[in-house]
């Protein structure tokens, strides 16, 4: 068997945690592979809607198998709190979840860190969502980090000690003050969250995927972010900190890329972007804000206003060759589903030269998009059931993209709703 990866093309936010969950009925193991609770999976069915931050979005398939890799970085703390959420809603968590201990936890100075270093950039900050992602990633590969499999050791207490001082220090560098009762009063609330954790099945999880992959068991590794925000090929430095490509499958999982399958990408009818950083389709006029208000257009964990714009199909061809995508699914078409008119960027002009390459760097270059324009379909498709019910210009607006791509796009989501998803070819 091999493993299929499911991720976002953009710069996250697509909706991965709905498409997750759509799929989950195919495979028998659903596996996170990077970033941390700065990354909200939703999703809505039944009239309800649940906000996924750490644990994979098969969660709610009855008897699916999720697991929880060593490529994501854990607070203890928000992880205690979506899974008791999870328990009061009637699932079963500890039957369905493993956790690997290489994962690596978030403490709390990670946050304070955060923090500081952004304050500290000023005008140039990044745009964390503060949440110690950066800083825990930064110790990860300076090999000074704290994983879940530690709080297994006799000297655990010794090494949470060794890197709180280290970052106290590395904090009184930064001229923060640090509030040591309210520090304890937090590093107090992580250690009991890390007793709570350790009630679950706390697993060497690359053993695990591959044995059951032996044993014939389909897998599908669930990203988080988006490719554009990936820390090789996202819009540097504007980005996360691990590898939200197709590649960090196999490093946050322990998965050969033999082993990899098909590679569903997703991303929605137009663009957003949330924080910081290039965005050559945002739009700000009455266009963006139309957009965004229907849309919804709002962090699922921070509640942010994201940034709308157009569909930069540069982008996309650069994120699809990067993943080796095999299948696109579309989402969020409904969000258009007024418009007189829909735009589609083809291209770029830089320093006056016209290109199809996606650029080195999109910081401090003056980017024009050059846009297609097509026809709106001027449809309400939410209640639509079948392809054969779609408006011919949704229609001739998929072939369009599938033709600039070169890839098919073989779902289509049109509403928030499970039951909203449109499969292709059936």
């Amino acid at each position: 068997m091999k493993v299929d990866i499911l991720l976002g093309l953009q710069w996250g936010d697509e909706g991965k945690g709905k498409v997750v969950d759509v799929l989950t009925p195919r495979y028998d193991v659903i596996a996170r592979f990077q970033g941390g609770p700065n990354a909200g999976h939703t999703l809505e069915f039944e009239g309800k809607k649940y906000v996924l931050r750490s644990i994979p979005s098969g969660i709610f398939q009855n008897g699916r198998t999720n697991i929880i890799g060593n490529g994501v970085v854990l607070d203890p703390v928000l992880f205690r709190e979506e899974a008791e959420a999870l328990e009061a809603s009637g699932i079963d968590l500890r039957k369905l979840l493993k956790i690997s201990r290489k994962a690596h936890l978030i403490m709390p100075t990670h946050r304070l860190l955060d923090a500081a270093g952004e304050k500290a950039k000023g005008n140039s900050k990044i745009g964390t969502t503060g949440k110690g992602i950066g800083p825990t990633y930064t110790d990860k590969i300076s090999r000074n980090g704290l994983r879940l499999g530690d709080s297994e050791l006799p000297d655990f207490k010794e090494r949470f000690e060794g890197a709180r001082n280290r970052h106290l220090s590395m904090l009184a560098s930064l001229g923060h003050e640090t509030d040591m009762e309210a520090l304890e009063a937090a590093e107090k609330k992580w250690l009991d969250a890390i007793d709570y954790i350790k009630t679950y099945d706390i697993i060497d999880s690359e053993h695990e995927i591959n044995a059951l992959l032996k044993e014939g068991k389909s897998v599908l590794c669930e990203g988080a972010q988006g490719t554009l925000l990936d820390v090789d090929f996202g819009s540097y430095p504007y980005v996360t900190s691990s590898n939200t490509v197709s590649a960090g499958a196999c490093t946050g999982l322990g998965v050969a890329p033999s082993k990899i399958g098909e590679v569903y990408g997703i991303f929605k009818a137009y663009c957003t972007r949330v924080g910081s950083g290039p965005f050559p389709t945002e739009l700000f006029d009455e266009t963006g804000k139309k957009i965004r208000d229907l849309g919804h257009e709002y962090g699922a964990v921070t509640g942010r206003e994201r940034r709308c714009g157009w569909i930069d199909l540069v982008a996309l061809r650069y994120a699809i060759m990067i993943d080796g995508v095999t299948q696109l699914i579309m989402m969020k078409s409904d969000v258009l589903d007024s418009f007189d008119e829909i735009k589609a960027c083809t291209a770029y002009k830089i320093n006056g030269e016209i290109t199809t390459r996606f650029p080195y760097t999109l910081e401090g270059v003056e980017i024009e998009p050059v846009y297609t324009t097509l026809p709106g379909w001027k449809t309400d498709m939410t209640g639509m059931k079948n392809e054969s019910e779609f408006p011919r210009e949704f229609t001739d607006y998929i072939k369009f993209l599938e033709e600039e791509l070169e890839t098919p796009i073989t779902i289509v989501s049109i509403g928030p709703d499970r039951e909203q998803t449109i499969v292709r070819g059936k």
